[in-house]
């Protein structure tokens, strides 16, 4: 009976989280600056950004390190959110699916019959990167070529499908999975075709103004909204063919990231928007149950694998499973983009409501002699999550 009784004050559960007194949150806000000032130093961070929140109240909002020399790194700084906006596609994918505007098993050529392969692949397969296209930029020397030699350049959809699906199919759709751009491109025009209706009046209506992302917008140019948080990169350098004996940066805030996936999903944000988004999108506050089974779904472990070829090909791991759009890492639903020395990771812990934003930029130190770097956003969330949820401890080695 003693059980009983405590059940029913403090079970722990979804429905039922621990809540955190003000005092709890004081000292978890110092652990995360520590934790925050100690992988700066390791990472060779110029800034980041972070935001907790632990059922909708903020344990701490806080901007770290400069975004430019002289300049602090505020909270109000816009970035990019890159891949953050695939899991609004794949969001706005299952709202149109449940309004019977489309169906997920359609095929792509009931939208698009003229792409190479349409009548084999899904809108599922799209969403969930097991489709067999091959990528416009993972692993295709030609598009990275044209994309170093002119940062700036505008880029259409149909310039970047050219990259990719007049190709040969990688594998038979739904029996591998491989990350791709070209999916949300491809998923993006689909959409746009079933509906009628363009790509950021879909996401803004669906998505966006219902989740109250007031900072978040579709950028059809390199502009960021002021105060921006500049990004600095060598990514350049052996397309370039600097030295690694050189110094080499460049300010990279306004390079263009048309390239990155569908129009209307090219985006910029704020640490709070990205937090706040990735409560409501992990959480499944815009779906119906049915649907945010299926978008958080596992049921890709033990079906995938690498191959000769595809470098893009993965087995599912408990560090890193694709859903529908987003990522499974443990028990934290989340997006990590990274370019153009914009790193990020918005998570999401539904069994305690915790979200986590991070965001970072880059000094010299953080890039190898060829000009690579990692996702230091992603390690900041490991730490962070570790600390605030230890029962629910980020994995800590990612597979991408």
């Amino acid at each position: 009976m003693l059980v009983a009784a405590l059940c029913l004050t403090g079970c722990v559960s979804p429905e039922n989280p621990p809540t955190v007194a003000p005092t709890t949150r004081t000292a978890q806000a110092d652990d995360i600056r520590a934790i925050v000032t100690n992988v700066m130093a390791s990472e060779h961070l110029e800034s980041a950004l972070v935001r907790v929140t632990i059922d909708g109240k903020e344990v701490i909002s806080e901007a770290f390190g400069e975004s430019m020399t002289g300049v602090p790194a505020s909270t109000d700084m816009h970035f990019r959110n890159g891949a953050v906006a695939i899991s609004y596609v794949s969001t706005l994918l299952l709202i149109l699916a449940e309004e019977n505007r489309v169906g997920l098993d359609d095929p792509l050529s009931d939208y698009l019959p003229d792409i190479a392969h349409a009548d084999r692949v899904t809108l599922r397969q799209l969403a969930q990167m097991t489709s067999g296209y091959h990528d416009y930029v993972l692993g295709n020397d030609a598009f990275g070529d044209e994309l170093y030699e002119n940062p700036f350049r505008q880029w259409t959809p149909e310039e970047l499908l050219q990259f990719a699906v007049t190709k040969p199919l990688q594998y038979e759709p739904g029996t591998n999975w491989s990350y791709a751009h070209t999916n949300y491109v491809l998923l993006g025009l689909a959409l746009e075709r079933a509906t009628g209706e363009p790509m950021p009046k879909l996401l803004s209506e669906k998505v966006l103004d219902p989740l109250g992302l007031r900072n978040t917008a579709n950028s059809f140019t390199p502009a960021i909204p002021e105060p921006a948080l500049h990004a600095f990169t060598a990514e350049r350098r052996a397309a370039l063919d600097i030295p690694a004996t050189v110094p080499f940066l460049e300010d990279s805030t306004y390079w263009n990231p048309s390239w990155t996936i569908t129009h209307g999903a090219i985006q910029t944000t704020t640490i709070e928007d990205l937090a706040t988004s990735s409560a409501g999108i992990g959480s499944g506050e815009l779906l119906s149950a049915d649907s945010y089974r299926i978008f958080a779904s596992k049921d890709l472990r033990g079906r995938t694998h690498s191959a000769p070829g595809c470098p893009t090909c993965a087995p599912q791991t408990e560090q890193y499973t694709y859903g529908l759009g987003i990522v499974l890492s443990g028990d934290w639903l989340l997006q990590n983009p990274m370019f153009f020395g914009y790193a990020a990771v918005g998570a999401y812990l539904p069994q305690r409501r915790i979200s986590i934003a991070t965001a970072a930029t880059f000094d010299e130190r953080a890039f190898d002699p060829e000009g690579n770097y990692s996702n230091a956003a992603d390690t900041l969330f490991r730490r962070i999550g570790a600390a605030v949820a230890p029962e629910h401890a980020p994995p800590t080695h990612p597979t991408r």
